[in-house]
């Protein structure tokens, strides 16, 4: 089991950047593949991007491709999205999260363990 708790999150203007981290601890965090998914109010969790146990691969949500990058440093246990040119569309609680699954995809079910997640707001 990992254990996932996501920081960075905060209150922004439009144009701005945050780094989002999300610390894992427990099992061997290069055994899982991870990801980023947010939650607007009133709107169900999306996906926002994934990323491969060593991190040679990532995948980008159309809405966030070229503005969001997800990476990730196994000798820390933590995961990572930085965030730039952010819009006030971005305003969600993201979440990190961990799947056991060789591959990754943008499916929320996919995944096993999740954090409890950081508010991101951004102001126009």
């Amino acid at each position: 089991q990992v254990r996932l708790v996501e920081s960075g999150g905060g209150l922004v203007q439009a144009g701005a950047s945050l780094r989002l981290s999300c610390a894992a601890s427990g099992r061997t965090f290069s055994s899982y593949a991870a990801g980023w998914f947010r939650q607007a109010p009133g709107k169900e969790r999306e996906f926002v991007s994934t990323i491969t146990r060593s991190g040679g691969t990532t995948y980008h949500a159309d809405s966030v491709k070229g503005r969001f990058t997800i990476s990730r440093d196994n000798a820390k246990n933590t995961l990572y999205l930085q965030m730039n040119s952010l819009k006030p569309e971005d305003t969600a609680v993201y979440y990190c999260a961990a799947t056991r699954s060789a591959t990754v995809d943008g499916r929320a079910s996919r995944y096993d363990y999740w954090g409890q997640g950081t508010q991101v707001t951004v102001s126009s």
